[in-house]
């Protein structure tokens, strides 16, 4: 199997965005600080432990069984939000999108824990949801994975194919092409919105493979998280102003306008 790039979180921008351009998908190691990912798991916990999961599995679905998920990651972690404002993820993200639109948004959030038995997911592309375009498609999206426990290739690690956000429609990955996310706790993953991934299959006895997700996209395209929904107007009044634009209170040239006195009550300083 092949291996994803990896470089360390103080290699500069350029060094970031050039692998990242060229293979489709980067792992970034020391990202964050084992005080931060306790802060999110606790944060996240009562939720991640109300989710009933399937342990039957149904192969023709898109999630596999023995795996959970939440979204929502806004409004329940003030961690989860200084993550989606990391400079490093924005500034790749932005140089990736930027020439697609005015400024970019939020796309998704969301915690996913695979847990042993759960197989592969089937691969795909981020910019599977917008058909329109032909593949490969403009850069639409950037996700990152940031991990929470480490990620290895038996216990559920992202799969990618290196170099497939350049591919046509028509060519599907040999086995050989497929890379494994391998990475330790406190690392994040890049990947672009077309390169092929997918959740890894977790052969292991006892060890959940914990990420959370948080990806970017062009401001002018539909977000696949309903944003506005998972973040209700009461929390978006008290998000710093920054985090709220990026959920998507900012216009983009004329799309996303609304009435003030609709909106979230913004008074005074706000910060989160």
């Amino acid at each position: 199997m092949r291996a994803t790039p990896r470089l360390p979180a103080d290699t500069s921008s350029e060094e970031l965005i050039k692998t990242l351009d060229h293979a489709g998908c980067l792992v970034v190691t020391g990202m964050t600080e084992l005080d931060a990912r306790r802060a999110v798991e606790k944060d996240l916990a009562p939720h991640m432990e109300a989710v009933r999961y399937k342990t039957e599995d149904d192969p023709t679905k898109f999630y596999p069984a023995n795996s959970r998920r939440i979204t929502g990651l806004v409004t329940r972690s003030e961690t989860v939000c200084d993550w989606i404002l990391h400079p490093t993820a924005r500034e790749v993200s932005e140089h990736f999108l930027g020439p697609n639109c005015d400024h970019i948004q939020l796309h998704v959030t969301a915690a996913v824990e695979v847990g042993p038995g759960a197989r592969a997911q089937v691969l795909h592309r981020e910019e599977d949801l917008f058909p329109f375009f032909t593949v490969p498609r403009p850069n639409l999206i950037v996700a990152t994975m940031w991990a929470m426990t480490d990620f290895r290739a038996d216990n559920g690690g992202t799969l990618l194919v290196p170099g497939s956000h350049r591919w046509p429609a028509e060519r599907k990955a040999e086995p050989h092409e497929v890379a494994s996310a391998e990475m330790p706790a406190g690392s994040m993953l890049f990947w672009l919105g077309g390169t092929l991934h997918a959740s890894g299959p977790n052969t292991t006895a006892d060890d959940w493979r914990y990420g959370v997700i948080l990806t970017y996209s062009a401001g002018w395209v539909r977000q696949e998280e309903n944003q506005y929904l998972d973040t209700p107007t009461s929390v978006a009044a008290n998000l710093s102003p920054e985090l709220r634009d990026l959920i998507g209170y900012e216009m983009h040239g004329g799309l996303g306008f609304y009435d003030p006195g609709m909106g979230p009550r913004i008074t005074g300083k706000t910060t989160l």
